[in-house]
């Protein structure tokens, strides 16, 4: 009998570890099916990180090569990361049928960009904003939204097919009587505007134009603005060429030295920011 009772044992046994063996690999399933790994220590992770016991998208994290700046370190935006972002932008249903219509272009703004704008005019309590470099109208339409009725937009454009764009779309959202267009040489609306007793009279600019005349453009903005008011300058970190000493194109190499001389301007206190193409706040003092 003792045989008898053996052979029977055997086999319960082996069916009770051959379950213990399946929740085990149970709990070493990710929702969605992601096996589990060990956690990867490092900080910068090229492979992917761990939450829980759950590898995610690989969320890769900078630090500044001066030791100078520390060991502090920044995110750096992925695919999926800015995903988040923009579904976490407040986008007003008339800016994203004008960002659809004209999506296929990289001139336009952003929404997290265009969102920022506006904020800044409202945080202001802007009345009287400039933009240059109108392209379709994207920007000077999230500026137009929260603008006052009684406030006052100039945009600037030398592109008469892109102007007509936007006007249809300042018509849609019901800003166009907030918004000025001027249609020609941008320098030259700006020093007309001058001539025309508008001296430091405006709240709030936008600069996204010729990046040859950005220099230019900025010193008669900045007679146009108020002490106290906000001039944003857009693609200062130009694709991130800025920062390779091997990249000679013209347009980098004017970016690099109005940086420079930015930086060095007494007249503004800045702020770059890597939003978008990269921009820089400037406010008059």
């Amino acid at each position: 009998m003792p045989s008898l009772s053996l052979s029977l044992t055997t086999p319960f046994l082996l069916l009770v570890f051959c379950l213990i063996g399946l929740l085990l690999a149970a709990d070493d399933v990710c929702p969605g099916g992601s096996h589990l790994r060990a956690p990867d220590t490092r900080l910068n992770l090229p492979t992917g990180s761990v939450v829980g016991n759950c590898p995610t998208e690989a969320i890769p994290l900078v630090m500044a090569e001066d030791d100078k700046y520390g060991n502090k370190m920044v995110i750096s935006l992925t695919p999926r990361l800015y995903d988040y972002v923009l579904n976490n932008v407040r986008e007003h249903e008339i800016l994203r049928q004008l960002r659809e219509e004209t999506a296929i272009s990289q001139i336009q703004v952003s929404p997290d960009q265009a969102q920022l704008l506006a904020m800044l005019v409202e945080i202001l309590g802007a009345e009287r904003c400039i933009e240059v470099g109108v392209y379709t109208g994207y920007s000077s339409l999230a500026v137009a939204l929260v603008l006052p009725e009684s406030g006052r937009l100039v945009a600037c454009d030398k592109d008469s097919n892109s102007l007509e764009v936007a006007k249809r779309y300042y018509d849609l959202a019901g800003v166009s009587h907030k918004v000025t267009v001027k249609h020609g040489l941008a320098a030259e609306s700006l020093m007309s505007m001058i001539q025309n007793g508008e001296e430091s009279s405006y709240d709030f600019a936008f600069l996204d134009a010729d990046k040859a005349m950005y220099q230019e453009y900025f010193e008669l903005l900045l007679r146009l603005v108020r002490v106290g008011g906000v001039i944003v300058i857009d693609n200062v970190l130009w694709h991130g060429w800025v920062a390779d000493p091997m990249v000679d194109e013209a347009r980098t190499i004017n970016i690099r030295n109005f940086n420079k001389k930015l930086m060095d301007d007494k007249r503004v206190s800045i702020s770059m920011v890597s939003i978008g193409d990269g921009m820089t706040i400037c406010r008059k003092r």
